[in-house]
């Protein structure tokens, strides 16, 4: 009887709401430590023709980091087009100073993770410095094990025309290509740090032929960072290929934040980025959680009777006279 009542039991109901769309299947397990799950949708994946028909139409792209299950559980909930496995997790899930930290292996655990919770969005998954700039061979081998072991849909990688034949390397393979270009983070150092990129006529010029380059190479779209808005909205026109902005205004094709930063997950004090828009206070609602918790295991307000499991007096009295008697 016992073995019956710690075995996982699950139960699926569904029932139409005013819509007639069917809601996500409930799970309910005896135990505390059951997984989130994912919940069922009607939702249609998003594919790379669903971003080149948004691009066609001219509605912005979302994007959105995530590092783990539950930062993609809950992008994928709120209808996101894309989600960025972004070395960014190296600062955001890992302590690490910079994106240069994280190694390969460490990106495919994350895109497994977050490609557990991903039903909607079409995943992509960054390669991370040292992965893939020894020759395009090495970033080929490097996109594949990301695919096949990260469960992802594409991948993304840093350069403009320099990273040309390494994206035709890896596109001729099968393997969708997010580029990215403008201030590139992996190249911080070679940059004199994180600069605004594209501010006079030669470098937005050298911009441009990132873009077109990229592009050419089969790229499809791009992440644009940190370049002035004009000159981010001009080259977006010149492209046939989406540009996804951070930093770099509102006429890209679409839009990228780490959501660590958007949702404020984060102690006060904290530099942000001018670009980056706080959409929430996670962190606070975390601390004031917790402290609350904290209080109430202090002053064993936690857990309440309604927080533990029933058992009848009689068996209780039983128990009690049993313990008793071994005196």
């Amino acid at each position: 009887m016992a073995s019956q009542m710690l075995r996982p039991r699950t139960i699926l109901s569904t029932f139409a709401t005013s819509s007639q769309r069917l809601t996500p299947l409930v799970n309910a397990r005896w135990s505390s430590h059951s997984p989130l799950g994912t919940t069922l949708t009607t939702r249609k994946p998003v594919t790379i023709n669903t971003i080149q028909s948004l691009y066609r139409k001219n509605e912005p792209i979302t994007v959105i980091t995530a590092h783990d299950f539950p930062s993609a559980h809950v992008a994928d909930h709120a209808g996101m087009d894309i989600i960025l496995v972004g070395d960014s997790l190296a600062m955001v899930a890992m302590g690490m100073d910079d994106t240069s930290e994280v190694l390969l292996d460490e990106m495919i655990l994350h895109c497994k993770s977050v490609a557990r919770a991903t039903k909607g969005a079409f995943t992509v998954g960054d390669l991370p410095m040292g992965s893939y700039e020894i020759s395009p061979e090495q970033a080929l081998a490097s996109a594949i094990r990301v695919i096949k072991e990260g469960r992802v849909k594409a991948i993304k990688l840093e350069g403009g025309k320099d990273m040309a034949p390494t994206i035709a390397k890896i596109t001729g393979a099968g393997i969708p290509v997010l580029a990215h270009i403008g201030l590139t983070p992996q190249r911080q150092n070679a940059l004199g740090g994180f600069r605004v990129q594209g501010k006079t006529r030669s470098s937005a010029l050298r911009f441009l032929e990132d873009a077109l380059a990229v592009q050419e190479a089969g790229a499809f779209a791009t992440v644009v960072e940190a370049v002035p808005a004009e000159v981010a909205e001009l080259v977006t026109k010149k492209l046939s290929i989406p540009t996804i902005g951070i930093g770099a205004g509102n006429g890209c094709s679409g839009q990228v934040l780490v959501q660590v930063d958007m949702l404020g997950n984060f102690p006060p004090g904290r530099f942000l980025p001018k670009f980056v828009k706080k959409f929430g206070n996670v962190w606070e609602e975390s601390l004031r959680a917790i402290e609350q918790y904290k209080d109430e295991v202090k002053s064993r307000a936690y857990p309440a009777p309604e927080h533990t499991y029933p058992m009848t007096k009689e068996a209780f009295e039983d128990f009690a006279k049993a313990v008793k008697d071994r005196e």
